[in-house]
């Protein structure tokens, strides 16, 4: 079988970032002949959690599957719908109880793929284990999948190229999300698993990872809390394409794609 290629996108900041993709997604995906698309929207109403209008128009631009973070439960309404959504899928290491689902299987193609959301816990707010709760959930899957794709969203670099190492093999790629900053250590580790510390963020370029610049400028000198605002103007498009083995679901490739544009 060829190979099959997946994108997946960084978090998806605001209007903005839900504009930039609606105008952009559909060409990347052509270009780059996608066979999935992923994206983090933790971030994609007014910069803060996801309502079920913004997750509708990140799946009308093309998403078939949206991750999240420690950001999901910030609309309350997202508790409304997120047990019936199969599109959107929160943290697995969440305590047990939460609502919402941390892992997904889809068909595409004739191949199955799995996608795990999982939150870091070094300078975040202490939830279960990272480490184990993938273990556990790749031990029962993965004779399932084909493809296992990990979206890592966490703020300590070492945390998640710990994690990376430690499920080196065992899944097809580990992409890094949260820190709203593309990192440039795109790599496929010795064992076959694809990974990146940090695919970014599809939001406002000229600001401070999305937000107005001058607040959160504001809040760093004063240490007064400020109310953050999306920015506007020109917007980043931030993301990866890995290449998969459709057969054993070994990555051969990884490549950034970072685009600005203006509407």
């Amino acid at each position: 079988m060829k190979d099959v290629k997946v994108l997946i996108i960084g978090d998806i900041v605001g209007r903005p970032g839900r504009y930039c993709l609606r105008d952009l997604l559909p060409k990347i995906q052509e270009n780059y002949e996608i066979d999935f698309t992923i994206a983090n929207g933790e971030n994609a109403a007014a910069g803060k959690g996801i309502t079920k209008k913004a997750m509708n128009s990140l799946l009308e631009s093309g998403v078939d599957l949206i991750t999240s973070g420690n950001h999901i439960w910030d609309k309350k309404e997202i508790f409304k719908f997120i047990d019936e959504e199969r599109s959107i899928i929160r943290p697995a290491n969440f305590p047990p109880g939460n609502p919402g689902n941390g892992h997904q299987i889809i068909e595409t193609n004739s191949v199955n793929i799995g996608v795990i959301n999982l939150s870091g816990r070094v300078f975040m707010s202490s939830i279960d284990c990272p480490f184990q709760k993938g273990k556990e959930i790749i031990d029962k899957i993965t004779h399932d999948c084909n493809i296992i794709i990990i979206d890592f969203h966490a703020e300590a670099t070492s945390e998640k190229m710990a994690l990376a190492r430690y499920f080196d093999g065992k899944v097809s790629a580990i992409i890094g999300t949260h820190t709203h900053i593309q990192t440039a250590d795109e790599q496929v580790l010795p064992a076959g698993t694809g990974y990146i510390t940090d695919v970014g963020m599809t939001g406002p370029y000229e600001s401070i990872l999305g937000v107005e610049s001058q607040a959160v400028i504001d809040n760093f000198i004063t240490g007064i809390p400020t109310k953050f605002e999306v920015a506007e103007g020109k917007v980043q498009f931030n993301g990866v394409v890995v290449h998969l083995d459709s057969d054993n679901g070994i990555c051969k490739k990884i490549e950034r794609i970072q685009d600005l544009h203006e509407f």
